[in-house]
């Protein structure tokens, strides 16, 4: 773990205890934009950090209920944070997170990372994991690391005729124009949001076959829905 160059399987092994995955690499070239390290060097590369499926919710859990008024007003961003921050500095790397200023690209980082494009609700489908996946932070390094494979198969959304997704949103919300954030929360403050999307997780998310078997446990899928309620 002290290691100058840590190898992905080092780090890996690290995120494994608290339900995280590695999940992607992207190492930078000498005239690409690169996000600056802690000592304000250039980063060469970057490792993905994130979740699949259910994996980190015992995790994130137990530690909300332990921490000062049950983590904040963004717990899961807080978690992410104590377990992420600790290792980057063990790691000797620089920690960035979705939630922080200045923005970085993880969507971007993400497609170049596992070759994943993003599906009618926005979110970026897996070949594998489907919708039920996310990036709770990235490490990055003065050094290039070694790559990792990109999630193998075609686009889902491509050979997806019946496309669920889109028919399913009780409110209408997901199109191919994209989704419409505000007449999905009109609908989850309706009697029959509360009692669909809010209690069992978005139907229209739902309803995608692909990564079935990674589903978010209920209590996860509900609190998500609640962070969406303005």
């Amino acid at each position: 773990m002290t290691a100058k160059r840590p190898a992905t399987e080092t780090i890996r092994a690290a995120l494994r205890p608290h339900g995280l995955f590695l999940r992607g690499v992207v190492n930078f070239a000498d005239s690409e934009t690169a996000p600056t390290l802690v000592d304000g060097r250039r980063a060469a590369g970057v490792v993905l950090v994130g979740n699949v499926g259910s994996a980190i919710w015992p995790h994130f859990r137990a530690w909300q209920h332990a921490a000062p008024e049950r983590g904040g007003d963004n717990p899961l961003d807080a978690w992410s944070k104590a377990v992420i921050g600790p290792l980057a500095a063990e790691l000797g790397a620089t920690a960035y997170f979705p939630s922080d200023p200045p923005w970085q690209p993880f969507q971007r980082w993400a497609m170049r990372a596992e070759g994943l494009r993003t599906s009618p609700l926005g979110i970026l489908i897996h070949p594998v994991y489907g919708l039920w996946h996310g990036y709770r932070g990235a490490l990055g390094f003065p050094h290039p690391l070694a790559t990792e494979a990109a999630a193998a198969g075609p686009h889902p959304c491509d050979s997806c005729r019946d496309r669920p997704c889109l028919n399913r949103c009780p409110a209408g919300a997901v199109t191919d124009a994209g989704f419409d954030v505000a007449a999905c929360r009109g609908h989850l403050r309706t009697e029959a949001g509360r009692e669909g999307c809010m209690a069992s997780g978005c139907l229209a998310r739902n309803a995608c076959p692909v990564g079935a078997d990674y589903r978010y446990c209920d209590d996860q899928l509900r609190f998500h829905m609640a962070a969406l309620q303005p």
